[in-house]
């Protein structure tokens, strides 16, 4: 079971958390094998903003270098109407300001690719390769491959997303945790700079029921988000990106049809259903779910890659001050996360308002909100209301 001494993790998934998680029992003194169905890493993504809590997050673990070599930075934020008309601009600087000195935003991919890079030397990957069985007995769990062979470890961590299979084959059926949102949300980089929208800017058109953003950052970093209600989420899964938000979207101007022309051409897309996990216990003996397996906060609430991270650091240091004993190590983890996380699904149950309007008045209200940012005396309200709920 152990290299040298070590206790060994097996870590199913290599995204944001398994990565994390590796590098973090690395740093514990752990050995970790990263499991994970995907034959290569993937590099893209959407863009995330790490803000507060995330920040601090990235921080700990001490990726704020290299990332910040990969920060998109602030831009002006232009509310648009259906035919991509400007309302009004709120400047870059008030932006910034906004979110403090204690931000950065990149893509997901780049997040992804930094994490790899701190662990790539220390752990052992099994690409292209899934979890068929897992069985546990007192000294440990043991993992079957489906290439066929097994892997014993002190500690199973399943990091592999919504729609889990380690929580599949532990803890049951996805359907009888996840809770739908009744929404979709499709993310993606934009491979040619958004047409008609300066460079250092995004443009974001918030209806009723939809909202669809697109940002120009430059060749190589511009990318579009897209939420709206969905009546038969399942369906719009069936009929994938490319035809689900054309349908939704399709009736928008200003930059979205050449953002849609370009998901056509490209269909590696983040594309789901804004669901959530909602479940009485992460672990179960040596066996601990972690990100979006365990709670999966959604796009809507934020804070999901941080949240991870700051999981898989309070599991490392809760795994060094238990020793042997990781049952303990765990029940105390969770206790420590399982508030924070259910007061981000909360959030992100609260924010659909905000997302996807479910009126016109709504719609009123969000603008009259953002335009007040740029009021004299507003702003400085506004940025102690964000920093009080983080």
């Amino acid at each position: 079971m152990a290299e040298h001494g070590k206790r060994t993790a097996i870590v199913v998934g290599a995204g944001i958390a398994g990565l994390a998680a590796a590098l973090r029992l690395h740093r514990a003194g752990w050995r970790a094998v990263v499991v994970e169905r995907a034959p290569a890493r993937r590099s893209s993504g959407y863009m995330l903003n790490l803000i507060g809590g995330e920040y601090d997050a990235v921080e700990r673990l001490g990726l704020l270098p290299a990332l910040a070599k990969r920060d998109l930075g602030a831009f002006t934020s232009i509310l648009v109407r259906a035919d991509g008309s400007a309302k009004f601009t709120v400047p870059q600087a008030i932006v910034e300001a906004a979110q403090g000195a204690r931000a950065m935003s990149v893509f997901r991919g780049d997040l992804e690719t930094v994490l790899f890079e701190a662990v790539e030397e220390t752990a052992e990957f099994r690409f292209g390769t899934t979890v068929t069985a897992i069985a546990q007995d007192a000294g440990g769990v043991v993992a079957t491959l489906s290439d066929g062979s097994q892997e014993r470890a002190d500690l199973l961590i399943g990091a592999d997303g919504l729609h889990s299979g380690v929580r599949r084959l532990v803890f049951g059926e996805e359907s009888r945790l996840r809770v739908d949102l009744d929404h979709m949300v499709g993310a993606f980089p934009l491979h040619r700079v958004p047409a008609d929208l300066a460079e250092g800017s995004g443009t974001t058109f918030i209806g009723p029921h939809r909202t669809a953003a697109v940002i120009n950052l430059g060749p190589g970093r511009s990318s579009a988000f897209f939420t709206y209600r969905s009546a038969d989420t399942e369906a719009d899964l069936a009929r994938g990106p490319a035809a689900a938000l054309g349908e939704a979207f399709g009736d928008l101007g200003g930059g979205v049809p050449d953002a849609l022309a370009q998901l056509e051409e490209d269909s590696g897309a983040y594309f789901d259903s804004v669901s959530q996990i909602r479940m009485d216990s992460w672990s179960d003996g040596r066996v601990v779910l972690l990100g979006d397996a365990a709670w999966c906060v959604t796009l809507f609430a934020g804070y999901g890659a941080g949240l991870a991270i700051a999981g898989a650091d309070a599991l490392g240091e809760a795994l060094e001050r238990h020793g042997a004993d990781v049952t303990a190590a765990l029940a105390e983890w969770e206790a420590r996360l399982r508030p924070e996380a259910e007061k981000r699904q909360a959030l992100a149950r609260r924010g659909i308002a905000r997302f996807a309007p479910p009126t016109r008045f709504h719609v009123w209200l969000s603008d009259m909100m953002m335009r007040s940012i740029t009021l004299p005396g507003v702003r400085q309200l506004v940025e102690r209301s964000i920093r009080n709920s983080r």
